[in-house]
């Protein structure tokens, strides 16, 4: 349907894409700060984490320095067939054993100690740094899911499902694993290359610095690296999205695909679109093993150093002690692209959540204070009221104009028009999914602004032509969440619109279950559910959006039936295409260009020979040719 039909412009693909695309900074602070709200809450947890850190990187740097010890009071004097060498300094004298146990015995102990008290903290801080993410964004997905619910009904007109889906799940999984593999192990990895560093220059400041010469070119490797594999992550993201649209159309269009042999072109044009991905990945695997390579070189060229400028320094102990040491701090440089590719994606993704969350509603409950004072117990009648009610989707493109009508409780009334006449639009702004541009639309009254919305949508029942089923049993799409309605109360609706009958036969009754969107049921069962579901909710006004459009002779007479049932006491407005349809209703109003230009009953509009005249005279015709075949 078109904009001028009653919905909103869509976002092109290009663009829908594009915003999927989009990288983020690897690091943003704006965002962080934002981002602390839902991690506050568990701020022990990540104060926990990092606390973790002092000992942990203290049990990292123990078993190198059992080794030294080792080697310098046991395997060196013992080579050069000199007396064991005593304890020198404090830290040798942690390793002296107890008296009678060998040596190496009580250093072999402390190193399998060492070893297993640094992997139980390394499990510990892994275990709460994921519970901590997973917890903080538990937390995140249920605002977003707040967010949703929350936002006007005419923001899903133009905002695709699927973008939605994603910010839901995608994105939040992105900003939990930026707890588990990003910014915290980022944090952890530059605290223990720092300390790694100081205790090199601790135990020998000469050869420390003589071996990080090397840092410098490190650094430069690391910007030219961040430089260049930002285009090479987007340029995967391009074609893995580009991958996801083919395939969602493919499989959305299955029916036309194989109707139409179009097989062979869909794997073709898959087969160039999955040969560009894998071309993407090579380019960014050439830049992770690049920088491995360089990482791997530049730590065969400190342990040579350390090797040759250390020799005549130092003792063997120390030799290995360093060289233990500076692969441990080059350790983390290996990981960047990993944890670089991570706080892109997070950054990006908390991007478009905020972006969402952000998103105000247009259409909001007007404050308590606001609302006009009413009686204790007001009488609801149903009267509905459009006063010169002005409507557009875009800015000076109206589709209603001056609209003004007026429907008395129990009335019932009609609305037709060629498409984009504005009929639908009609309807959503009496749900109130827009607001209108000028005028009022007055319910008993009262201005639909000053209603809430939880309210105005008790009073007024919508009953579409495309009925919408939850998964679930027939009972729980009748009841919808109210616990106050019991099985007697469904089947005497379900009876008073002929709905019982088809129930009854159904295999496990009211508690069959329902497929996805009802595929189990025909359009014709689905429209009678939505009938009953109507009538236990007892609204005030009914509204019926093209509810017998799509369905066979028979069953629209059986629907006729239930919807006299449906309308006994209601006021109701009417949307239909067949005109045979609201032959009986109190008014018919003829919509064209968002004006009314008739308003009269079925026998008073054929009689003018005007627009009605003419829609049902081509409508009749075009039945006629079908019958005929």
């Amino acid at each position: 349907m078109s904009a001028a039909a009653g919905t909103a412009p869509r976002p092109s693909v290009l663009e829908a894409l594009h915003e999927e695309e989009a990288l983020g900074k690897a690091y943003d602070a704006r965002l962080l700060r934002r981002l602390w709200r839902w991690v506050a809450a568990y701020r022990g947890q990540v104060a926990l984490t990092l606390l973790l850190v002092a000992p942990m990187f203290v049990l990292e740097i123990a078993p190198a320095w059992i080794v030294k010890t080792g080697i310098d009071r046991v395997i060196a004097p013992a080579v050069h067939g000199a007396a064991p060498a005593a304890p020198g300094g404090w830290a040798d004298r942690l390793f002296v054993p107890p008296t009678g146990l060998p040596t190496l015995v009580w250093l072999g102990l402390l190193y399998l100690v060492a070893m297993s008290a640094g992997a139980a903290l390394q499990y510990a801080q892994s275990v709460v740094m994921s519970k901590t993410g997973q917890a903080a964004m538990r937390d995140l997905r249920k605002d977003v899911f707040v967010q949703v619910q929350r936002l006007h009904l005419g923001f899903f007109d133009r905002y695709p499902v699927g973008r939605l889906v994603t910010r839901a799940t995608n994105d939040v999984e992105n900003v939990a694993e930026m707890f588990s593999a990003g910014i915290v192990a980022l944090v952890t990895d530059l605290l223990k290359m720092l300390g790694f560093a100081v205790v090199l220059f601790l135990v020998q400041p000469k050869l420390a610095a003589v071996t990080f010469l090397v840092v410098p070119f490190l650094a430069f490797c690391a910007v030219v690296f961040r430089l260049r594999v930002r285009d090479a992550f987007r340029a995967v993201r391009v074609r893995i999205a580009r991958i996801n649209a083919a395939l969602q159309e493919t499989v959305t269009g299955m029916k036309v695909v194989q109707l139409f042999t179009r097989e062979e072109r869909n794997l073709r044009d898959f087969a160039r679109l999955n040969a560009d991905h894998r071309d993407a990945w090579f380019l960014s695997i050439r830049y992770d093993a690049a920088l491995f390579s360089v990482v791997e070189m530049a730590q065969g060229i400190c342990v040579g150093i350390i090797l040759w400028a250390g020799s005549g320094l130092v003792a063997a102990g120390t030799l290995y002690v360093f060289i233990d040491w500076m692969r441990r701090f080059f350790q983390p440089l290996r990981d960047l692209s990993a944890k670089y590719s991570v706080m892109q994606s997070s950054m990006a993704s908390c991007e478009r959540i905020f972006q969402l969350l952000d998103t105000a509603p247009a259409v909001l409950d007007p404050p308590r204070a606001a609302r006009p004072a009413r009686a204790a117990a007001p009488a609801r009648r149903g009267d509905v009221e459009f006063d010169h009610v002005s409507f557009g989707y875009a800015a000076g493109d109206l589709v209603l104009r001056d609209l003004a009508f007026r429907v008395e409780p129990g009335e019932k009334v009609a609305f037709v028009g060629a498409t984009g006449a504005g009929k639908s639009s009609v309807i959503k702004l009496l749900e109130r999914f827009y607001d209108p541009q000028s005028g009022r639309i007055l319910l008993d009254g009262q201005d639909l602004r000053e209603l809430p919305q939880a309210e105005l949508r008790r009073r007024v029942a919508l009953v579409l032509q495309d009925v919408f089923l939850f998964a679930g049993s027939i009972a729980e799409n009748l009841r919808l969440g109210r616990s106050d309605l019991d099985d007697a109360a469904l089947e005497r609706a379900a009876r008073a619109v002929e709905a019982h009958r088809f129930i009854e036969r159904l295999p496990q009754g009211y508690a069959t279950e329902v497929r996805e969107r009802g595929a189990n049921l025909s359009a014709g069962q689905r429209q009678l559910l939505s009938f009953a579901r109507a009538l236990l909710h007892g609204a005030d006004v009914l509204v019926l959006d093209e509810a017998t459009s799509s369905i066979d002779t028979e069953t629209e007479a059986l629907i006729q039936k239930a919807l006299r049932v449906l309308w006994q006491g209601k006021t109701a407005l009417v949307i239909a295409h067949r005109l045979s349809t609201i032959q009986d209703v109190d008014r018919i109003y003829v919509l064209h260009k968002g004006r009314i230009v008739e308003v009269g009953r079925h026998e008073e509009l054929l009689a003018r020979r005007g627009v009605y005249h003419r829609l049902y005279h081509l409508q009749y015709q075009a039945e006629e040719r079908r019958a005929t075949g």
